[in-house]
């Protein structure tokens, strides 16, 4: 998988870009705020329809301007395929070959990305919210139907939190009944594909961590889901647990007015060599663990879709010492296509970079060096 182009109007700095990035190692260079990271979230957004920066997207918009357009074509082994997306005060419309997609999760999955920033480090040692931003982005890209059932739970958890405030004490609460079958449903299927995916992510992450260390460490990813599951359980199963335990947690769920058990209410559990990487790791081991995650990313996409996705790192590579840094490009050297920023070309090992194309970017203007 190849971005061939890519083309901005009125996005964040950029008034109007047009860039041809078929190289394989793409380096973005110039001073902070120049619009570096701008350049890799339009990336980002042209496959997952959203940025990794905000949840807002009139901030993606220009000053003074009321749309913004990101597009890009794609080379995909199936053939190339041209993507768009245009995001207005209303809201935002995507297209793929020039077709408007009806839902934005049937948008999402043309184009691969996987995402490495400094900010990452916080899937290890952050909140699980964070953890599970992680889960529902990477999913959501290689498993078909998981946005739209990650968007219909949170409708029905939005209608049943505002029922839980709002209820009167002592009545009968079937609307609840109705509200807790629909989260049932929708949130079993969320917990079934996570499950999944983490079984695979733990084997690929956990090869990937031994070789970094040396074989010093073992990187055990588990997953921890607020409903209890006993391996591959089938679906009625689960959707029969789930209600039992909202009908026993019912008197409390009232009393606190929210949904307490859920996949909203997920965890991602990382170990190393038994202990705690979030409370025991040191800054180090939890460097090497996001490393793991990330590297074990790119495999897992391509072993589910047949294609390595497009590898964004966004000013990531001075963050590494030499050996992880060396880890990271001996992984992406030909194989996967890569966007690189920095600052400075003094923290990256260029010897190790082959064939890259070298870009300065300055005041939202991005000219091949």
């Amino acid at each position: 998988m190849k971005l061939k182009s890519i083309e901005l109007q009125h996005y964040r700095n950029y008034e109007s870009l047009r860039l041809e990035t078929d190289h394989m190692v793409n380096v973005f260079i110039g001073p902070n705020a120049q619009g570096k990271t701008n350049l890799l979230e339009a990336i980002f957004v042209l496959a997952l329809a959203r940025s990794h920066r905000t949840a807002k997207d009139k901030e993606l918009i220009g000053w003074q301007h009321d749309s913004a357009r990101a597009a890009g074509e794609a080379e995909r082994r199936y053939g190339d395929v041209s993507l768009e997306i245009v995001f207005t005060d209303q809201g935002k419309r995507a297209k793929v070959n020039g077709l408007e997609q009806r839902r934005l999760s049937e948008f999402v999955g043309t184009l691969n990305v996987v995402m490495f920033a400094p900010e990452d480090l916080e899937i290890v040692k952050g909140a699980p919210g964070v953890r599970r931003r992680f889960l529902d982005m990477e999913i959501g890209q290689i498993q078909p139907g998981y946005l739209h059932a990650m968007q219909q739970y949170g409708k029905v958890l939005m209608q049943r939190n505002r029922y839980l405030k709002t209820a009167a004490p002592g009545s009968r609460h079937e609307l609840l009944d109705i509200w807790d079958e629909q989260l049932a449903s929708w949130g079993v299927k969320l917990m079934k594909k996570r499950q999944n995916f983490i079984v695979k992510l733990q084997q690929w992450a956990a090869s990937i961590h031994a070789g970094i260390t040396g074989g010093g460490e073992a990187l055990q990813v588990e997953y921890r889901p607020s409903l209890e599951m006993e391996g591959p359980e089938d679906e009625a199963v689960l959707i029969d647990r789930f209600m039992v335990k909202l009908s026993q947690m019912r008197e409390q769920e009232l009393r606190r007015g929210m949904t307490l058990i859920g996949p909203h209410r997920d965890d991602l559990l990382l170990r190393i060599n038994g202990m705690e990487a979030q409370a025991y790791g040191s800054q180090g081991q939890q460097r090497t663990t996001a490393l793991s995650l990330k590297l074990a990313e790119i495999e897992l996409i391509r072993e589910e879709t047949g294609e390595y996705p497009v590898l964004l790192l966004d000013d990531v590579l001075s963050e590494l010492d030499r050996s992880r840094q060396t880890m990271l490009i001996d992984t992406f050297q030909r194989k996967v296509q890569t966007f690189i920023t920095t600052t400075s070309l003094d923290s990256v090992d260029m010897e190790k970079l082959r064939d890259a194309c070298l870009y300065h970017v300055k005041d939202g203007r991005a000219e091949k060096a």
